[in-house]
């Protein structure tokens, strides 16, 4: 779905409205880590927005690369191109290039058959890795069954994560977990659409008590992760 322009036309956009907010968090994790990378590579970087808003807001003269396997995603991340932001299509996986400062994998593994086999792959590439993993699995989504179904049809995710089984997922693969986050993505993203929207209150005061428990319960959360 990735490579025949299904994905595109089921999204539309490529997720193109959230790269903003994602390049946000992104550059947060970075600073709160004290880290300034020279190099960034993200893998699977869709229409390429994220790394235009981070190549935008990131001091000194950092150069990012973006690979990206589909050819409609490329076709997109060719007007974003510019000296210290470089596209390639292909697979970072299959290059024989000296490790980045960052690699980056924002929403992408749990669409990837093999993903433990990915992750170990993925680690060799980069000094510092940041994933953003969704949470699918929460109390709503386990009691509706829906929600998760209508991922796996229309955004093709194959694996559905918790916090916990996030994290223990990339230490079984052989990371060190160096930071976390949670971003709260029905909260902070407009137009989720009417339920999303309902449940916004709800959400909000009980991340106020307990953000573990906001996502346990009522989902549309996911998790921010610096690790090496």
């Amino acid at each position: 779905m990735y490579t025949d322009g299904t994905y595109l036309q089921s999204t539309g956009s490529w997720h193109q409205q959230d790269s903003p907010w994602k390049a946000a968090h992104v550059k947060s994790m970075l600073e709160r880590n004290g880290l300034e990378p020279e190099t960034i590579c993200e893998i699977g970087c869709g229409a390429g927005e994220i790394l235009n808003w981070l190549s935008r807001g990131l001091p000194g003269n950092a150069k990012l690369t973006g690979y990206e396997i589909s050819p409609q995603a490329y076709a997109l991340c060719q007007a974003r191109a510019r000296d210290g932001l470089t596209f390639r299509l292909g697979d970072l996986l299959d290059e024989d290039n000296d490790p980045y400062d960052v690699v980056m994998a924002i929403d992408v593994f749990e669409h990837v058959e093999d993903y433990l086999g990915f992750l170990r792959r993925l680690k060799t590439k980069g000094r510092f890795k940041i994933f953003h993993i969704p949470l699918d699995l929460s109390l709503q989504s386990l009691l509706r069954v829906s929600p998760i179904l209508k991922l796996r049809r229309e955004v093709g995710h194959l694996h559905y994560f918790t916090k916990e089984t996030a994290l223990k997922t990339l230490e079984h693969a052989g990371y060190e977990v160096v930071d976390h986050a949670f971003t709260a993505t029905a909260v902070e993203l407009p137009n989720r659409g009417w339920k999303a929207n309902l449940m916004k209150l709800p959400r909000r005061l009980l991340h106020a008590v307990s953000p573990d428990w906001a996502a346990r319960l009522f989902g549309g959360y996911s998790l921010m992760v610096l690790a090496k």
